[in-house]
Parts: structure tokens; sequence; C-alpha cells
């Protein structure tokens, strides 16, 4: 694993647990809409991903990204990670955004659009290599966007992680698989397709029926 990858897991580790016991923090630097729109704090769309509702949260988060880390590291590098990681982290927020646009009250936190961003590009470009324990890493990945989608059409009032940030997130790590590795990203075109399935039904959900926002 990079020095790269290790402060980010430590850095948001360790952030992640100051905010947990100082509420203060916690509501200074957590997504929330009315926050970024009226106030224009839009730091939050980069520090709410270094928040995390409790050490589960945070846990699951951290894992997925030191399972997926090491295939973009190989193919992008550091800085591509790090291009990867934060551009997924900001657009899957703004997407947020976008969506809770008439909901000012509507807040969330957690690395999940930065850490799907990272898991799309992985299994864009090694599907089969990748292995979550005793799961095929293509696999892994359809699960977690299956349970997000589900959280996010089935809401949960103690629930406030930032799942609808798994579609912006996924979107750039796809894309910028695609733009940098376009041939090696098309040949595994059945496994992307399996995982998009989630975020494909998101789309219409949110987008056809207009469900959510």
């Amino acid at each position: 694993m990079s020095i790269i990858v290790l402060v980010i897991i430590a850095v948001t580790c360790i952030i992640s647990y100051m905010g947990m016991n100082n509420v203060e923090l916690f509501e200074k630097y957590k997504f929330n809409v009315s926050a970024i729109t009226s106030k224009k704090e839009y730091y939050r769309l980069i520090t709410s991903a270094f928040l995390h509702a409790d050490f589960m949260h945070l846990f699951f988060n951290m894992l997925s990204l030191y399972f997926f880390q090491g295939v973009v590291t190989y193919f992008f590098g550091n800085i591509g990670f790090l291009i990867i990681y934060f551009g997924s982290m900001i657009l899957g927020n703004l997407f947020s955004l976008m969506i809770y646009k008439n909901q000012p009250w509507y807040s969330a936190i957690g690395a999940s659009g930065a850490v799907s961003g990272i898991i799309f590009a992985a299994i864009a470009l090694a599907p089969k290599e990748i292995r979550v324990n005793f799961l095929p890493g293509w696999i892994f990945g359809t699960l977690y966007f299956g349970y997000s989608v589900y959280m996010m059409l089935n809401p949960k009032q103690w629930d406030n992680l930032g799942h609808s940030a798994h579609l912006g997130g996924a979107f750039f790590g796809l894309v910028y698989s695609l733009v940098l590795h376009s041939q090696l990203a098309l040949s595994n075109w059945y496994y992307l397709g399996v995982m998009s399935l989630p975020l494909a039904y998101l789309s219409y959900e949110i987008f056809i029926r207009k469900r959510i926002g």
C-alpha cells in the first residue's frame, strides 16, 4: 500500500474519531444542503468525506478502500489515485446536492463517493484479479452498491450516510478509467454492467419516477 493511501486512511480515521466525540466539529464539517447553498460553505463537499457515523461505517469504507486501492495505484500511480479519490468525492457530493437541492435540511457524511470511484476504476481494469475475502471484487462491488441503493430508497430515521454520493463517485471513477485505459476497461464491460445494475435502477428512480429529491 502506498504512503498516500495510508495517509488518507489515517487522516480519515483520526478526523472521524474526533467527529464522533465532538458534536460541534461534526456539525461544522458534515455535508448539509443549506450550509452549502446558502452559506457557500463549499469546503463541506470535501470535509464530509472524512467524517463517519460510527466505527462500523468507518471500517466498511476504509476496508473497501484497502481492497481496491492497489489496482488503482498500479494503473494510475499516486497522482491518478488522488485524482480519482477526490474527483469522485466532489462529484458524488455535487450529485447529492443536485438531488436534494429542495431539501435544505438534508445532511450526510462518509467517504462513500470517493470509495465508489476507486471501486469502479479498479473493477474496470482488473475485475477478476481482485478478491475481497472469499468474494470476487466485482461481486463485492455489486453488493456494495446494491445495499447503498436499497438504503437510499428506503431511508431510515437514524441513517445519515451519503448513499446518493455513490452514483456520482462511481461515474467519475468509470469515466476516468475509460479515458485513460479505454481498451482494457471496455474489455471488462460484462463485470461493469453487472455492477452498474443497482446504480442504473437508482437512476431510474431518481430521474424517471422522481422518487427522490
